[in-house]
């Protein structure tokens, strides 16, 4: 089976985005995926942290306006992708320990969506010989 890991380091919503629809198309192509949240790609799965716009700087002020085409062209929401990834295909999303320990954070404050709590070695590990992207 082909695999694809993502290491995702970024909480905004464009990455957020682009992650999840890697995500549901490796999975529907039957890929495993495995995904490593740290920082905040981590805090962007707090449970209560998916509503509205995460932007970068480059799109300072466009949040409604992106939110209104979004919705007008139903683009699902990322965590909506990613959920469907994982109904479809092996999609497996892990939190990394030492961002949770930096953060105080336990594994009851994430969406039901990441299923363990792990170390870097642990990941690679999984993730060995996989196409790896950082996002």
């Amino acid at each position: 089976m082909e695999r694809l890991a993502i290491i995702l380091e970024s909480g905004t919503t464009d990455k957020l985005l682009a992650a999840s629809i890697l995500t549901a198309g490796a999975a529907a192509m039957g890929k495993e995926v495995r995904i490593f949240l740290t920082f905040g790609g981590l805090m962007a799965f707090r449970k209560g942290a998916q509503e509205g716009l995460l932007l970068p700087k480059e799109f300072a002020g466009q949040e409604e306006e992106l939110a209104r085409r979004m919705e007008a062209k139903r683009v699902p929401h990322w965590l909506k992708n990613f959920q469907d990834a994982k109904e479809i295909g092996e999609v497996h999303l892990y939190a990394c320990d030492a961002t949770m320990s930096l953060f105080d954070l336990k594994k009851e404050d994430l969406v039901p969506e990441v299923e363990d709590v792990v170390g870097v070695a642990t990941f690679l590990n999984a993730a060995e010989g996989a196409q790896t992207l950082f996002i």
